[in-house]
């Protein structure tokens, strides 16, 4: 038999805890010396300790966790609590990697302000383009339900052009409108400049990406998910001209740099008209 350290250490536990599921009667000792009070456990007591430490990081209390473990949870079940468990730490661990993103996001937007002026924004006419296109939905207009919903597409959008031998003439661009005017979600049209009849490829969609009479623009440094600068640059300056927002901003990826987004150069066009 091994001693509390012994088991402790055997166990990947602490000695305090060890004690505790004793005093509890999760866990009693194999036997206790009645002269010195010292614990001591066999080896096939870690099988129980393995599953008394794997219940509890399920998040079920002590309690549940002896009336489990009391009844006996074989490999399977507890094989299938545990997978289950993993997956919704991964969905938190992503949601909370999402958030943390868009919350240091908007503190360097914070940091930034004033920094970009409204003197670079160009008032301008955006001619009409021909594209290749995929589009699917996002649930809201934020960044952080944007990317994940265009980042796939724009590697598909290449991959089925080049199957068709359709080469690109121009950056890639993106645009977006409202699936419902009332909602929150957008349909994400990503796409890139091409000179192609609309039959050329029969999974790609190849359409003409009407003009934009009179459009504010303004030249993006740096990944998009920092874009808030810019924006916020860009909205200044529609309201002290007094002009009015119609839809929202294109993106055309000037310098589209998925590696290293940092690197990045877009254009944002936004249409604008006064009353």
């Amino acid at each position: 038999m091994f001693t509390i350290g012994d088991f402790a250490r055997l166990g990947r536990v602490s000695v305090r805890m060890l004690r505790h599921y004793d005093s509890i009667g999760l866990l009693p000792p194999a036997s206790v010396d009645p002269h010195t009070g010292y614990r001591f456990y066999r080896a096939d007591q870690l099988r129980r300790l393995n599953r008394v430490i794997a219940l509890k990081e399920l998040g079920l209390t002590l309690e549940q966790v002896r009336s489990i473990v009391d009844d006996a949870v074989d490999v399977a079940e507890l094989r299938g609590m545990l997978r289950l468990r993993r997956s919704q730490l991964a969905e938190q661990l992503a949601a909370d990697t999402a958030r943390l993103t868009a919350v240091e996001a908007r503190l360097r937007m914070i940091e930034s302000e004033g920094r970009m002026t409204t003197q670079d924004v160009v008032l301008k006419e955006i001619a009409p383009v021909r594209v290749a296109e995929l589009t699917a939905v996002a649930p809201s207009y934020q960044g952080e339900d944007i990317g994940p919903v265009i980042q796939p597409l724009y590697p598909e959008l290449f991959r089925r052009l080049s199957a068709a031998r359709i080469t690109p003439t121009g950056p890639s661009i993106a645009w977006y409108e409202p699936v419902d005017p009332g909602g929150d979600a957008v349909v994400v049209h990503a796409g890139v400049l091409v000179d192609a009849e609309p039959s050329a490829a029969p999974d790609v969609t190849v359409r003409d990406l009407p003009e934009l009479r009179t459009a504010a623009t303004i030249i993006h440094h740096g990944a998009m998910d920092d874009v808030e600068p810019s924006m916020q640059a860009l909205a200044r300056w529609i309201e002290e001209n007094g002009y009015r927002t119609d839809g929202f901003a294109r993106e055309v990826y000037l310098d589209y740099c998925p590696d290293t987004p940092e690197k990045g150069v877009t254009e944002l066009q936004v249409a604008v008209y006064r009353d």
